[in-house]
């Protein structure tokens, strides 16, 4: 099925426990903070009954409706539906959202190629991953991830210091198992459900096993409280901030206060190969979303700086140009990542189609790593205005907005409005608090820039390197360990 805007709404009246800037919110579909983003979220929803965007959104199977967002990729045009799908939502909305779950649901599919390590300690486990696939797809529930615990002292096991500092199993019970701890994560105020996991990846003993917990937590169940960032949405004008007023992502530090987690919703528990195994794949599907949300910020960038500087006529100059071409080449490297990791995409455990690990992963790098440079490269063609021109309430008013229309005015082309809506765009973009916020979550949103390193240090075949240099340079076999 398809749920509607409302419907989606009408979810999230569950009595949730959401606090923010020392206040209990009492419906996030209608509190500042939240309702901007729930608004992109449920015209997400409602996208997907009109007829102008049905059939990009949607495919008939069984004679069932269903989101292409959540569709397990099995074929290159599985993926190549979800790229149209995106632009065609990320266009209608104006702008970027990252966390609105079609990212997300990666991770899920990461468990169906583990079904057979959660088979190995428990079958339920296995069938209730099955079941939970299965009803995220059939009910396009708004899925999202809880990952990254506080932590506290790192150079201390968490047995060594307050223990809820990462979530762990304080019970078991007939109905399920007892967590406490917390997690933070984006998006989580608004959506229907989390997919729990631990944030150890090496696990080198059983010591730890009472962290090594995985499942589905409802974010309005009892015990689950979650106390938020400041939002930037309803700081300021939305004429002069576009993008912190609409898109903006709220975290939360997700508290687990003795939750109970129903065994039928549990994927693994006290299984450090379990674990082990979904922290090394967690992103195999999730990060091809992610990085293709910076594609859009690419061209956000490029749009802003090309139009800066076309209306001053300094497109024509070759220094101009040469700094678009550098964004080109940025955006450019990005799509080439994308696409190149489609056509040569590899069949995973469970039988799914994942994009070219290596290619996907260097991507990331490439995207990621390289953003503060793009963005600095942008806001030096956009120029200095964007941190000295007056807000939209000084244009409209007559006393200052006489003066501001003739020093803001170009020509004909370019009147002062206009410049206005171009400069409040290209400051929030780059230059606001918004804008800060949003390059420090690319940077960690998917692990820091080491882990995205190591993954694609695991995932490149070095073989080939390596024997065509050992027949290049004419190496013995025994520099394969074959010699005597």
């Amino acid at each position: 099925m398809i749920r509607t805007g409302e419907q989606y709404r009408e979810g999230l009246q569950d009595g949730r426990e959401v606090w923010i800037d020392g206040e209990r919110v009492k419906d996030v579909t209608k509190h500042a903070a939240f309702k901007p983003i729930v608004d992109v979220r449920a015209r997400m929803y409602d996208m997907a009954h009109e007829a102008a965007y049905q059939d990009r959104l949607t495919y008939v199977e069984d004679n069932k409706r269903n989101t292409i967002f959540y569709k397990p990729p099995r074929e290159t045009k599985d993926w190549t539906d979800k790229v149209e799908a995106v632009d065609a939502v990320m266009k209608d909305i104006g702008g970027v959202v990252t966390r609105v779950g079609d990212e997300t649901i990666g991770e899920v599919w990461s468990l169906i190629d583990g079904r057979d390590v959660l088979a190995e300690f428990d079958p339920r486990f296995a069938d209730n991953v099955d079941r939970h696939v299965q009803n995220i797809f059939e009910n396009d529930i708004f899925h999202i991830s809880a990952n990254t615990d506080p932590k506290g002292d790192r150079s201390l096991p968490p047995q060594d210091q307050d223990p809820d500092m990462m979530v762990h199993v304080v019970k078991e019970t007939d109905a399920g198992i007892i967590i406490r701890g917390a997690k933070y994560e984006t998006a989580a105020a608004y959506a229907d459900q989390a997919f729990l996991k631990p944030t150890v990846g090496a696990w080198t003993n059983e010591t730890l096993s009472d962290y090594a917990v995985g499942g589905i937590v409802d974010m309005g169940a009892p015990g689950v409280k979650q106390i938020c960032r400041s939002s930037f949405a309803g700081r300021t004008s939305p004429e002069d901030y576009p993008l912190a007023n609409k898109f903006d992502e709220v975290e939360s530090l997700v508290i687990f206060d003795n939750v109970l987690i129903p065994w039928e919703n549990v994927f693994f528990y006290r299984h450090t190969k379990a674990a082990q195994y979904i922290r090394a794949t967690l992103h195999r599907y999730s990060a091809f979303p992610y990085v293709h949300r910076l594609l859009y910020v690419a061209d956000m960038m490029i749009g802003a700086a090309m139009w800066n500087a076309k209306q001053t006529g300094l497109d024509k100059l070759q220094a101009v140009r040469e700094k678009l071409a550098d964004l080109v080449c940025y955006r450019e490297g990005i799509n080439a990542h994308l696409t190149a990791s489609i056509a040569l995409a590899e069949k995973s455990p469970g039988g799914l189609l994942m994009p070219n690990q290596s290619l996907l992963y260097a991507g990331r790098v490439h995207a990621c790593a390289n953003l503060p440079a793009m963005m600095h490269i942008a806001r030096e063609l956009c120029g200095g205005q964007i941190c000295v021109t007056p807000n939209a309430s000084s244009f409209h008013n007559a006393g200052s907005g006489d003066w501001l229309k003739k020093f803001y005015t170009l020509n004909k082309q370019w009147e002062a409005e206009d410049r206005r809506k171009l400069l409040a765009f290209a400051r929030d973009l780059l230059n606001s608090d918004y804008a800060g916020h949003r390059l420090t979550f690319v940077q960690f949103a998917q692990a820091p820039h080491f882990n995205h390193l190591n993954a694609v240090y695991n995932s490149f075949d070095f073989s080939g390197p390596l024997d065509f240099v050992r027949q290049a340079a004419g190496l013995s076999d025994q520099v394969m360990g074959k010699g005597k």
